[in-house]
């Protein structure tokens, strides 16, 4: 893709494509998915591309994703006209329409029969025989998705890319932190539970600032009730809304059950209406909430933003 004539805004357009996907192209097998946050079939499509590129990354494949409405000018190269668009990439060039293989056993087979005819190189662990998994770079993609996902409020899909990523690469805190943050949404906090033991057994695990969300994900959801006891603790929070402890109680016990709207308009309130209580008890809560759910979810900066009205007004 020629830069020449181009605006400045094109030309980076152009490298942005040349570092993503020309460039791992050369060696390996590039799956490229042409999508937009709107479009339906690509949510839908998404999931079974990473998966088989998550399988198949030890055969030399991985997966760049072209947001069309970010990236115009590439989808114009390629006359994108609907989505999801799908190639298979290989030294720069398209060797494969991918788009109409819409199940795992559909993409396999074409993926197969591409590998079968190029020279994609598999890596060096592939070929003496041992499995070779993703790299750092893939790796750092796979997480992203995850957090993505988990972003989006889907947890199920999280929790399975976290999984498989935890599976190829058993020291990646990131997913391991993903992981359990995507079960207790899912309101798996046993399963959660057991994977931070695995995470606290290893001390390199343990140690990295990334497990912090994690724990707090999995301490605030210990505060979780049944209905009857949300339902009480919500009614002596309105009848009391000078009683701090339990304004705390119901905001703690609303985000446990996933009202989250709920628990931070307690929270905001109490901080409003004494922000020193207990030693600041109720911002340092719900700064435990924004790190559980994750510093770059729109619904913790609509709530920050919140929050700083409230200290700074």
């Amino acid at each position: 893709m020629a830069s020449m004539g181009l605006s400045i805004d094109e030309q980076k357009a152009v490298e942005r494509f040349r570092t993503a996907v020309v460039e791992p192209s050369q060696t390996s097998l590039v799956i490229l998915d042409f999508w937009a946050e709107w479009c339906g079939p690509c949510k839908a499509l998404t999931p079974v591309l990473e998966k088989v590129a998550a399988e198949y990354a030890d055969k030399g494949v991985v997966l760049a994703k072209i947001n069309v409405d970010e990236e115009q000018f590439i989808a114009a190269q390629f006359q994108v006209r609907s989505i999801p668009t799908v190639y298979a990439m290989f030294q720069g060039q398209p060797v494969a329409d991918l788009t109409n293989a819409r199940s795992e056993s559909q993409l396999k087979a074409m993926l197969d029969q591409l590998l079968a005819q190029l020279p994609v190189q598999a890596g060096a662990g592939a070929a003496d025989g041992a499995p070779q998994g993703p790299s750092p770079e893939e790796l750092a993609q796979f997480v992203k998705m995850g957090e993505e996902a988990l972003a989006a409020g889907d947890a199920p899909r999280a929790a399975s890319i976290f999984a498989q990523i935890t599976e190829f690469a058993t020291d990646n805190a990131p997913a391991h932190a993903g992981l359990v943050r995507a079960l207790v949404q899912l309101g798996e906090t046993e399963q959660a539970a057991q994977v931070m033991e695995v995470i606290e057994s290893d001390p390199r695990l343990a140690a990295d600032p990334a497990i912090a969300p994690a724990r707090s994900a999995l301490e605030l959801a210990g505060t979780k009730v049944d209905d009857s006891e949300l339902a009480a603790l919500r009614t002596a929070a309105a009848a009391a809304p000078e009683d701090m402890d339990a304004q705390l109680a119901y905001a703690e016990a609303a985000f446990a059950a996933g009202e989250r709207d709920a628990a931070a308009d307690t929270l905001l309130t109490m901080i409003a209406a004494d922000r020193e209580w207990n030693g600041g008890a109720a911002r340092a809560k719900l700064l435990k909430i924004f790190e559980a759910t994750g510093l770059e979810d729109e619904w913790v900066i609509g709530v920050r933003r919140r929050l700083s009205r409230v200290l700074f007004g």
